[in-house]
């Protein structure tokens, strides 16, 4: 229904009044404001991890109630989608890294700054607690590159057209509250067995702690596996792997273009093993029977089971999968070690890692956005966070706050390598983009492509290319 103009005008101008938002600016106190329910949606975190955080922002703004629900990983996506297109979506969204691009129409950009509520105690000798409203800053690119880790950088900026009249603006669309990275679980009690003091920091010293612990029988059959690393469908988070290996062989995913280039040859590249078919010929080559690093197959089950279940010793992983461990195999001695490198070094210039983590985005629909956005600077904000990192035991997405956990038992190692962790867009079709990875590693590991192994990777990069369409 289309409402009469000259009236909207004139409730928009008391609506501004009311709120401090009229054309003078700065704040207006007043003892009562508009009661406010901001929906946020999220996958993976209990309510309970949440429950300071809102409480704590609740205290502040008091008209503001925080709902959060958690929702199944396997339905989130198409009940996001379906709720949005319905006019019952949340206001804040848990998203993806992965998804980020592919969420841009459905999420609302940072705007320079909010109008919000929020208790002030005024007054000098007869103070005051009352409601005011203020125009608040949100957070420049400045200010997010001094507070957060350079991945979150690289995926939660994205180009902002306010119409075809004007240019294309670098502006911010999520902010997370946690980051994971992929790290090494290894299996202490085997490793002692095997003579091997340490966990593996590099990719040679890794490839030897895998045949001291392998065990074979006399039928060829893989009865202690190393490492569960090798194939598609049954190594935990595979395509993650790959890409990590790829990065730290030289391999750049996507160029500054948005080009996919994972399959580019560098000039001086050997011809025998360009860096894409070199990556993938490492990790498959622990699925090789014809390889001295033979470990794994895919009659395994998957990575996660084996290790748990002592069939194998060492499990490329996040810190999320830390207490599933636990749960299954509260008595399994296991040590938390960093993601091997090409070569040892100190040198983080010289380390790459891998970023995995969900970032809170406002709905492009929500009715109260300024509130959503001031709920999600509150909830991503080092002053507030940790509660929340400490409830969820997630590793922190915020520099200030890497050093408190660097000493903590189980996520340091996650911490550490933070600074060193990268992540690259797989396009608008997340799912595809990884099924063409899986099926690199079948085809490199298959006979397929035994002659010409670049021509998988190049089909693989042409398949992830459609997927930014």
């Amino acid at each position: 229904m289309r409402i009469n103009k000259l009236f909207s005008g004139a409730m928009l101008f008391a609506t501004l009044m009311l709120t401090g938002a009229g054309c003078f600016g700065g704040s207006t106190a007043s003892t009562a404001s508009s009661k406010i329910t901001l929906k946020v949606w999220g996958v993976f975190d209990e309510a309970d991890s949440w429950k300071t955080l809102i409480d704590k922002y609740k205290t502040l703004h008091p008209n503001v109630t925080v709902e959060y629900t958690k929702l199944r990983f396997e339905e989130y996506q198409d009940e996001l989608i379906r709720s949005i297109a319905e006019g019952k979506g949340p206001d804040v969204m848990a998203v993806h890294n992965t998804w980020l691009g592919g969420f841009i129409d459905l999420l609302a950009p940072m705007p320079a700054a909010v109008n919000v509520s929020h208790l002030e105690t005024q007054g000098t000798l007869r103070k005051e607690t009352v409601m005011v409203s203020t125009s608040e800053s949100t957070m420049s690119m400045k200010a997010l590159k001094q507070n957060f880790v350079p991945a979150v950088i690289d995926d939660v900026v994205m180009p902002y057209i306010k119409d075809a009249k004007t240019d294309p603006v670098d502006t911010i669309y999520a902010l997370p509250m946690a980051m994971d990275t992929l790290a090494l679980f290894y299996n202490q009690d085997m490793l002692n067995a095997a003579g091997i003091p340490q966990p593996p920091a590099t990719w040679s010293d890794f490839q030897q702690a895998v045949k001291s612990l392998t065990k074979i029988d006399a039928a060829g059959k893989v009865t202690q596996s190393g490492a569960g690393l090798g194939t598609s469908e049954n190594v935990e988070r595979a395509p993650d792997i790959l890409s990590v290996l790829m990065m730290q062989n030289g391999v750049q995913m996507v160029d500054e273009r948005g080009r996919v280039t994972l399959n580019d040859i560098p000039k001086d590249a050997p011809r025998d093993a360009p860096p894409g078919v070199d990556a993938v010929r490492f990790f498959t080559d622990f699925a090789n029977p014809t390889k001295e690093v033979y470990t794994w197959n895919a009659d395994m089950p998957s990575s996660l089971d084996a290790f748990v279940n002592g069939q194998t010793a060492m499990f490329l992983g996040y810190s999320y999968h830390l207490p599933i461990i636990r749960t299954l195999a509260p008595k399994l001695n296991v040590g938390i070690g960093s993601l091997p490198q090409i070569s040892a070094t100190t040198d983080q210039t010289q380390q790459v890692n891998y970023g995995n983590y969900w970032a809170e985005g406002v709905s492009k629909d929500s009715e109260y956005q300024d509130y959503a956005w001031n709920f999600v600077m509150f909830a991503t904000d080092a002053a507030n966070v940790g509660s929340y990192l400490t409830d969820a035991k997630k590793p922190t997405a915020l520099r200030s706050l890497i050093a408190g956990q660097l000493n903590d038992e189980d996520l340091g190692v996650f911490a550490a390598q933070l600074l060193t962790a990268q992540t690259w867009y797989r396009g608008k079709d997340v799912d595809a983009a990884e099924k063409a990875m899986n099926q690199l590693i079948d085809d490199i590991l298959g006979s397929t492509y035994a002659d010409e192994p670049q021509d998988a990777v190049d089909n693989a990069a042409r398949v992830i290319a459609q997927t930014y369409l």
